[in-house]
């Protein structure tokens, strides 16, 4: 445990068998307690990699999506009794080294969610991150900025970590099973009054790192900005959505190895 909290990995997974094991080699294991490998139907040998180096997977028959595959992850990691959860792409597209900053940064506060941040350190670019992508992080980060009050440097990484309370209070079963899922959720954290801290991490783009396909980027940009929309309309009371409903549904741990269904 970290200064007496539990700490539990999860890593959702789809195609992931060339870059899953170099991920988890990196894992500071002195600090976490359980990694959970969650795969989403891989075609891949995915599965037999994570099972090869004895880490608790579960597996989709069917593929569900990136959002549908992170439900699964938090159900899993509550019923784990997980104190900080930090979800760490087997793609090792963000670097496992900064788990402890992370993770000390809510166990011993002051925030309740912390962001793997690949735009405050200003090496994006550098990193390889495409031209496009870069431009349209910033623009749409500074477009939420402005509709939810916030300061963030990015939205878009898939590097978190976050406290129980986090999220056992979220209403995650109200969120999309694709990629908007991670912008929901930061919505949601925001509108809970949760604090948000952020950390730099280097940006890495190379051939096996996933990625989504230009036109999924611009679907997920509309939903992006449909998400901060919103989150403004409700904070005005001008009207209503059911992520950001207190009562909505929330993730319900299952039994051991269940993969909770939809």
């Amino acid at each position: 445990m970290f200064h007496g909290k539990k700490i539990v990995v999860v890593m959702p997974a789809y195609n992931a068998a060339k870059t899953i094991e170099q991920t988890y080699r990196e894992i500071p294991l002195d600090l976490v307690d359980e990694v959970v490998v969650t795969d989403d139907a891989s075609s891949d040998e995915t599965v037999e990699v994570a099972k090869q180096l004895g880490l608790r997977t579960l597996v989709h028959e069917k593929n569900r999506g990136y959002g549908g595959n992170q439900k699964t992850c938090y159900t899993e990691a509550l019923r784990l009794g997980a104190d900080v959860v930090v979800m760490l792409h087997p793609d090792y597209q963000y670097t496992p080294k900064l788990l402890a900053p992370m993770i000390g940064m809510i166990t011993d506060g002051p925030f309740d969610a912390v962001l793997g941040s690949r735009i405050l350190g200003g090496s994006a670019r550098a990193g390889g991150m495409p031209f496009y992508k870069y431009v349209s992080n910033r623009l749409l980060t500074a477009t939420q900025n402005l509709l939810s009050s916030a300061k963030l440097s990015e939205y878009h990484t898939g590097y978190r970590a976050f406290s129980r309370e986090v999220i056992e209070s979220l209403p995650l079963l109200e969120n999309s099973d694709d990629f908007v899922f991670d912008n929901q959720m930061l919505g949601q954290i925001l509108h809970a009054g949760f604090a948000i801290g952020e950390v730099s991490c280097p940006a890495a783009y190379f051939e096996d790192a996933s990625s989504i396909n230009f036109q999924r980027s611009v679907r997920y940009g509309l939903g992006v900005l449909g998400v901060s929309v919103q989150l403004f309309l409700q904070r005005r009371g001008w009207a209503s959505f059911p992520i950001f409903d207190p009562n909505g549904r929330k993730l319900q741990p299952g039994l051991p190895g269940e993969a909770p269904t939809p």
